[in-house]
């Protein structure tokens, strides 16, 4: 029964039949009501979860269920939505030109109409594939601040790692530049020295907040696997960073030692202010201030075109999987793609194999060892289907964890940012994505997949089909839960 009662078997046979008309009714009504608005498969795992676990899959659902955000924090993405097209509408110096066949622009319309942000001509980009290079490029160009830096990261830590970048951000802070900073609540409050990260920031000038806080004494409440998984900076208008890097040391504090492997993006141009337009919204929604002073279009500097695209629970739309099935059925010759937790759902999946199957050249970059168990295992479970397919995938050699997400298709354009494959940042996190199109760049970009290639080993069909039964059981298991994480 769904409601399981240590004593039922004592109770007065009138309430045990009244208790089991209640079961009934529930597990009826779940099942009219669970799959509404919800993928198949997302539905069949939470209805299984209630019927074999009753009494917690249904408390588990009624916490964790609803993926959307309140009404007001959706009003307020469809207040700066609107914003950001009527100051588009009005102004004449953005160019919003560039070079590319017909299913790139077609791919850049779909974003404007989903995220609201227009591709933006007049940029330079490049790439920062060292993990302490990218910290130490965050440092300066907040050094060099004289008006603002805005900064957002899912999660931060004050270690020796981040230390001069805190400094920077402090001291800043401290000659009267306007220093904000966000950072996920539960994805930060889960690493070693939480506390004193906090008492140390509460000791500094610059204005933060915790993102999507779950704090209920202060009625602060919401499905608490709802995550802000962005990475921005933004120092002055001018410069901007976005990728996969977390702000912490590169173990993450962990005993097993692992090194993560990431890719920023150091911006420069009018994407800068797009890019800031994302920042803002989340300020917003922490704050209920809007920085429109800040977004001022920056010059051209360059002559990369470059597009964000913001996704997550409060847009109407999976913005970042609509886009990645775009391009990637687009690929005529090459799809490379980097993802630490590929997970995909099934449109995604009929992409990537369906581009194989007619002859791209398809290959994919993933951990040889995952730092999440169920995610890793759900992950493999997909690989003999990729690979039958043609799918080549090379696993990169641990203690490293490639936490990089981006891919390239042909050499047209190039996509980057916080996004996973999975249904996660699909569904459940606010992420940001970069749709950088033009040969150059997607140069710069294989030069990484070159790097990654070189030092991973290459999956055999064969020698995956001969693991272990019970390592196949595991991942078979672990791939119900894929909608659920």
């Amino acid at each position: 029964m769904l409601l399981q009662l240590p004593l039922i078997g004592l109770l007065p046979d009138w309430l045990t039949f009244a208790l089991g008309v209640v079961d009934l009714v529930i597990r009826v009504a779940v099942l009219g009501i669970i799959p509404g608005n919800r993928r198949p498969t997302t539905a069949m795992a939470w209805l299984l979860a209630i019927f074999f676990i009753p009494t917690l899959g249904l408390l588990v659902f009624l916490l964790f269920g609803n993926f959307r955000f309140s009404g007001r924090r959706r009003d307020q993405q469809q207040e700066v939505n609107a914003r950001v097209r009527a100051a588009l509408a009005e102004s004449h110096d953005v160019d919003t030109t560039f070079p590319g066949p017909e299913w790139l622009h077609s791919a850049a319309a779909l974003n404007r109409g989903l995220g609201s942000l227009p591709m933006v001509n007049g940029n330079k980009v490049r790439l920062i594939p060292g993990y302490e290079d990218a910290i130490a490029e965050m440092t300066e160009a907040v050094r060099r601040a004289k008006r603002f830096v805005n900064a957002e990261f899912y999660i931060v830590s004050w270690d020796e790692v981040t230390e001069d970048f805190f400094t920077a951000l402090t001291e800043a802070a401290e000659r009267g530049v306007e220093v904000r900073f966000l950072f996920d609540h539960i994805g930060t409050l889960r690493i070693k020295g939480y506390r004193t990260f906090l008492k140390r920031l509460k000791a500094t000038k610059v204005q933060w907040r915790r993102m999507l806080p779950v704090m209920p004494v202060h009625g602060q409440w919401r499905r608490v696997d709802l995550r802000n998984h962005r990475k921005i900076l933004v120092v002055d208008g001018e410069v901007a960073f976005t990728g996969s890097l977390n702000l912490i040391e590169r173990a993450y504090h962990r005993r097993a030692q692992r090194k993560w492997v990431e890719l920023m993006a150091r911006l420069e141009g009018p994407v800068v202010t797009t890019l800031n337009i994302v920042f803002a919204t989340d300020w917003l929604s922490e704050t209920d201030v809007l920085l429109e002073d800040q977004l001022e279009a920056a010059g051209h500097v360059g002559d990369v075109a470059a597009q964000v695209v913001p996704s997550g629970p409060a847009f109407a739309n999976e913005n970042n999987l609509r886009l990645f099935n775009t391009l990637i059925y687009s690929a005529q010759h090459r799809l490379s793609i980097c993802s630490p937790y590929f997970v995909p759902d099934d449109s995604l999946l009929y992409a990537v194999t369906t581009a194989a199957q007619r002859g791209v050249d398809v290959e994919l970059f993933v951990s040889e060892q995952g730092d999440q168990f169920l995610v890793h295992h759900a992950q493999q479970s997909y690989y003999e289907q990729l690979l039958t397919a043609g799918v080549k995938i090379y696993r990169y050699p641990k203690p490293y964890v490639l936490h990089a997400k981006h891919f390239t298709v042909d050499h047209e354009v190039a996509v980057l940012g916080s996004s996973n494959m999975d249904m996660r940042s699909f569904s459940l996190n606010m992420e940001v994505s970069l749709m950088l199109p033009g040969g150059e760049i997607v140069d710069q970009m294989r030069r990484v997949e070159d790097m990654y290639r070189e030092v991973s080993k290459r999956l055999d069909l064969q020698e995956w089909r001969s693991r272990p039964m019970l390592r196949r059981y595991v991942d078979n298991v672990a791939r119900l839960t894929a909608t659920l994480q």
